[in-house]
């Protein structure tokens, strides 16, 4: 029984001393549903393992979540390259406050960029809706009132349609991303252009609800100089929706090219060097095993951790990539 005691006694002594060791920090991402939130969530059991905790806060609003970083009010967020774009020129979001939001830019230092939501342009099968140009004069739904996304939803329709613009050739509704969906299916917008990760059991059940339709972006376009300036200006990549990847899709016959937001993964320059190491550790040794565990992780490229950035390099983030001999880009350091 003494010993039982002494064992017992020494557990919670260990288990005590690892909680009083381990280093909590806030870190804000997106919707549960989104790569955005998703990240945060796979990555916080293996920072844990690291000795870093995670307190992990969903449903944000990362234009906001990125100015608390920046200004020293949150450890770590998910941030959209567009809105530190937007931080450093004082527009956009920002532009009430444009002094103090270019002061505090320079305050943000980078773990790592992924690939995040493609960008589903959805009609309703039988809206009669069946290319780009048929928007016009069209209700359509292209984001929140505030953040990055309207912006690559609309540049993305004006690409794709030859030139229709929101507010004078079609309208383009702003509402929080937890109202839109409901609102498409009451009949309040003619499409719906959704930001999910590739194969969303959400936008399955939407497809199984009522037939859909996905509208492609053309070769044509894709390869074009405007295309190409979109992309550099919105920061945004490259997907394709593979064949039958939704059941209620009625164009599911035919892969789906489209635009895909990148995301970055942001703390503060006063975060202390090895908390910035363990966890781009922690991120990268463990991708593998957060993919199989959540397939929607897929389109993260371990070959290309800047994909996005756009901020200089966390020193502890950097540190990790020169040990695993990742080259450096010399505007990141």
């Amino acid at each position: 029984m003494r010993y039982l005691r002494s064992t017992l006694g020494a557990a919670i002594l260990s288990i005590a001393t690892v909680a009083a060791q381990a280093q909590s920090l806030g870190f804000e991402g997106g919707g549960s549903a989104s790569l955005t939130g998703i990240v945060p969530q796979s990555m916080a059991p293996y920072a844990a393992q690291e000795g870093v905790d995670l307190q992990v806060v969903l449903g944000q609003s990362l234009t906001k979540s990125v100015m608390k970083v920046a200004a020293g009010k949150l450890d770590l967020a998910v941030a959209p390259p567009p809105a530190i774009s937007e931080m450093k020129t004082g527009s956009g979001p920002y532009k009430k406050s444009p002094d103090k939001a270019k002061q505090l830019a320079g305050n943000l230092r980078a773990l790592f960029g992924f690939y995040a939501s493609a960008m589903h342009a959805i009609v309703w099968a039988d809206s009669g809706i069946e290319n780009w140009a048929d928007l016009k004069d069209k209700r359509v739904y292209i984001g929140p009132p505030a953040g990055s996304a309207a912006g690559q939803a609309a540049g993305m329709i004006e690409q794709a349609s030859g030139g229709l613009v929101a507010g004078q050739d079609y309208d383009g509704i702003k509402l929080p991303w937890g109202s839109a969906v409901q609102a498409f299916q009451d009949g309040q917008f003619d499409m719906y252009v959704g930001f999910y990760p590739i194969g969303s059991q959400a936008l399955n059940e939407l497809s199984l609800q009522r037939p859909i339709r996905i509208l492609s972006v053309g070769d044509d376009v894709l390869a074009s100089p405007g295309w190409s300036d979109f992309s550099q200006q919105q920061v945004t990549g490259l997907a394709t929706i593979p064949a039958n990847t939704y059941s209620g899709q009625a164009n599911a016959d035919q892969p789906i090219k489209t635009g895909t937001t990148l995301m970055i993964v942001v703390g503060n320059k006063d975060l202390d060097d090895e908390t910035a190491y363990k966890l781009t550790k922690a991120f990268w040794s463990n991708i593998d095993a957060m993919k199989q565990a959540n397939a929607l992780m897929s389109p993260i490229d371990a070959s290309h951790p800047f994909t996005g950035v756009n901020v200089p390099l966390h020193p502890g983030a950097a540190r990790y990539y020169q040990e695993q001999g990742i080259e450096i880009p010399a505007e990141l350091r």
